[in-house]
C-alpha cells in the first residue's frame, strides 16, 4: 500500500512456529558435513594423483597399468565429494527457506493482514521508541485514534466481505493523509490508531491531521453497486500530558474518541482530564445501575395523557425513574444512554414495565399506557415475543398497551421493525410514531409501517406561543394525521395557552406540565380514587399491586 505511513518492521520473532533444531544441533551437522566433504578432498587428491601417475607409466609402457583397490578408492572419493557437494546445496536451500519462512512469521506478527497496517503489539513496540526519539529532540508525539461510525450496519446489512472491503478503503484513505514517518496501526475490528511527531509549540499541525482523516472517511466507499457510508469519531491524545508511555496515550485518545462519538460522531475530540473524571463517574453508575435493577430501584413514573376538549384523563406515558440511595431520585438523561451502551436497556426496560403492567391492570379499562421501546430493543427479533409473555404473566390486557417507537430505531433496520410492530398489531398492541418530525423520513416511515397515532414532539408544541414557524409544525402535523386518518397527541403541553391553541388546531388529546408532572404510584392512585377510576377495594393508597410497600411521596412544588 503507497502512503506516507512507515511500515518498517520491528525486529524479527524468535521462530516460525514449526519444529527447530537448536543452534548446537545445526553446528554439528554443518560441521559433520563439512568434515565430510573435506576429507573426501584430499582422499581424492591423494588417491587420485597416485591413480592418475600408474595410468601415464601404464599408457608409456612403464608400468602394469591402474590398480583395482586405488580404482575403487578413487571412485568412493568422487562419491563422497558429489554426497557432500549435494548436501552442501540443500543446508544452503534450507537456509534460504527457512529465512523466508522468518521472514513471513515476522510480517504476521508485526502486520495486520488485511490493511497492511501493524497491529497493536507492533504499534505499542514502534510508539514508545518514537516517544523517545521525539522526547530527545524537543518534539511531542499525538496519538490519533478512531472508530468508524456505523460500521456495524455495514456488515449486518452487506455481509462481512464487504466490511473488509471498507476497511481496506479506510486504510488506503488514512494512509494518504497522514504524515511522512507517522506509524498507523489496526487494532481490531473497526478501530484505527495513529501516531506521528510535532512540535508541541503548535499543536494545530494535529488538528489539520486530524480534521482531513475525519473529512476523508465521511466520503461513501463504493461496493458493487452500494455505496456504503460511514464516518468517523476520532480522539487525540499527546505526549506533553503526565505520563508519556504510549499505552497511556492510545487509553486517553480512546477516551477523547468516545467523547467525539457522544457528542454526534463524525468529529475529533482532544483528551481532557475531565473526560477520565467522567468515565470514572460512569462506571461507578454502571456498577450501581446493575445493582439497582437487580434490587427493583428502577420504577414507573406515570405522566397524564388528557382529552383536551373535555379534560377527561385518557390514560398515562410510564417513565422510568432511579429511585437511588446513593444518587437520589435520577432521571432517565443520566441513565438511559448507559443502559443502552452496556446492553442493560431491555433488563431495565422489561423490569420496569413489569411493574407498570401490575401497578395498572385493574385501573379503569378505558385508561391506556404508553410505553417507549429504545433503538436497541427494536434490533431483538423476538421482542415481541418477550413483551407479549410479560403482559399474559402480569395479567395486563394488550388492547390498552401503546407502544411508543421513535424514527431513530427505524433507521437501522426498518425490515425488521416492520416484523416485529406487525407481531404486536396482530396481538391488538397498538403503535404510536413518537418524536414526529425529528427524524430522517418521517413521511417514508408513515407509509412503511401501520402506525396508530402521531406523537408531536415537545420542541415544536413548547414554543408555538413564541416562534410562529413551531405552530405551522404543529398545524401541518395535525391536518397530516387528519388526512392520514391518524390521531394526533401533543407532547410538551405545558401552559393553558398552548392548550387553547391546541384546541383551535384540532387536536384531541395531548400530555405535559400543565396536566400533571410525572408521578409516584401513590400519586397515581390519588388521582384515580379521585376521579372514581379505580375499583372500589383499591381506592385507599395501600401497598402496590406489586407487593412493594409505598415509597416516600415526593413533592413536584
Amino acid at each position: 500500500m503507497q502512503g506516507n505511513v512507515d511500515r518498517k518492521a520491528p525486529p524479527p520473532p524468535t521462530g516460525d512456529g514449526g519444529p527447530r533444531l537448536s543452534a548446537q544441533d545445526k553446528a554439528q551437522r554443518d560441521l559433520l558435513t563439512g568434515a565430510i566433504l573435506f576429507a573426501a578432498s584430499i582422499l581424492f587428491v591423494v588417491n587420485g594423483s597416485t591413480a592418475m601417475g600408474q595410468v601415464i607409466d601404464a599408457l608409456s609402457g612403464l608400468g602394469a597399468g591402474v590398480e583395482e583397490v586405488l580404482t575403487i578408492a578413487v571412485l568412493l572419493n568422487v562419491a563422497l565429494i558429489l554426497f557432500g557437494y549435494r548436501r552442501y546445496r540443500d543446508l544452503q536451500q534450507e537456509v534460504a527457506h527457512r529465512a523466508a519462512a522468518e521472514e513471513r512469521a515476522r510480517s504476521l506478527a508485526a502486520i495486520d493482514p488485511l490493511t497492511d497496517f501493524y497491529n497493536r503489539r507492533s504499534l505499542l513496540e514502534q510508539g514508545a521508541a518514537m516517544i523517545a526519539d521525539a522526547h530527545g529532540r524537543g518534539r511531542a508525539v499525538a496519538v490519533l485514534l478512531l472508530d468508524l461510525d456505523h460500521f456495524k450496519t455495514v456488515n449486518d446489512i452487506h455481509g462481512h466481505e464487504a466490511g473488509d472491503h471498507v476497511l481496506k478503503v479506510v486504510a488506503e484513505r488514512i494512509a494518504r493523509v497522514m504524515p511522512p514517518h507517522a506509524l498507523a496501526a489496526r487494532l481490531g475490528g473497526d478501530e484505527f490508531a495513529c501516531t506521528c511527531i510535532f512540535d508541541p509549540a503548535h499543536p494545530e499541525t494535529v488538528e489539520r491531521v486530524a480534521e482531513d482523516v475525519v473529512a476523508a472517511l465521511s466520503h461513501g466507499v463504493a461496493y458493487g453497486s452500494s455505496e456504503l457510508i460511514v464516518s468517523t469519531s476520532l480522539g487525540l491524545s499527546r505526549s506533553d500530558c503526565d505520563g508519556d508511555q504510549i499505552d497511556v496515550l492510545i487509553r486517553r485518545a480512546d477516551i477523547a474518541m468516545y467523547s467525539a462519538k457522544n457528542a454526534g460522531r463524525n468529529r475529533h475530540a482532544w483528551f481532557a482530564f475531565a473526560m477520565e473524571e467522567e468515565l470514572h463517574r460512569r462506571s461507578v453508575i454502571e456498577a450501581a445501575m446493575r445493582r439497582g435493577i437487580a434490587q427493583g430501584e428502577f420504577v414507573p413514573y406515570y405522566e397524564p395523557q388528557m382529552d383536551l376538549l373535555s379534560g377527561e384523563l385518557l390514560g398515562f406515558e410510564m417513565l422510568a425513574r432511579w429511585e437511588s440511595p446513593e444518587l437520589g431520585l435520577t432521571g432517565p438523561d443520566q441513565f438511559i444512554h448507559v443502559a443502552e451502551e452496556t446492553g442493560m436497556i431491555g433488563e431495565l426496560s422489561f423490569a420496569v414495565m413489569r411493574r407498570a403492567f401490575s401497578d395498572a391492570r385493574n385501573w379503569d379499562p378505558a385508561l391506556t399506557l404508553s410505553v417507549n421501546i429504545s433503538p436497541s430493543q427494536l434490533r431483538d427479533p423476538w421482542l415481541s415475543q418477550k413483551l407479549l409473555k410479560l403482559l399474559l404473566e402480569t395479567g395486563y390486557p394488550a388492547n390498552r398497551l401503546e407502544v411508543e417507537i421513535t424514527e431513530t430505531c427505524l433507521f437501522e433496520n426498518l425490515e425488521l421493525a416492520k416484523t416485529i410492530v406487525q407481531s404486536l398489531k396482530n396481538q391488538g398492541i397498538r403503535i404510536a410514531l413518537d418524536d414526529f418530525g425529528t427524524g430522517y423520513s418521517s413521511l417514508a416511515h408513515l407509509r412503511a409501517l401501520p402506525f396508530d397515532r402521531i406523537k408531536i414532539d415537545r420542541s415544536f408544541v413548547t414554543a408555538m406561543g413564541d416562534n410562529g414557524e413551531n405552530a405551522a409544525i404543529v398545524t401541518a402535523i395535525a391536518r397530516l394525521g387528519e388526512s392520514l386518518g391518524l390521531p394526533v397527541t401533543a407532547e410538551g403541553v405545558e401552559t393553558l395557552a398552548i392548550e387553547t391553541q391546541l384546541r383551535g388546531i384540532g387536536l384531541a388529546k395531548g400530555q405535559g406540565w400543565h396536566f400533571g408532572k410525572p408521578m409516584t404510584i401513590e400519586q397515581t392512585r390519588r388521582m384515580l380514587a379521585d376521579r372514581g377510576m379505580l375499583p372500589a377495594r383499591e381506592r385507599t393508597v395501600a401497598p402496590t399491586d406489586n407487593g412493594v410497600p409505598p415509597r416516600q411521596t415526593l413533592s413536584f412544588g
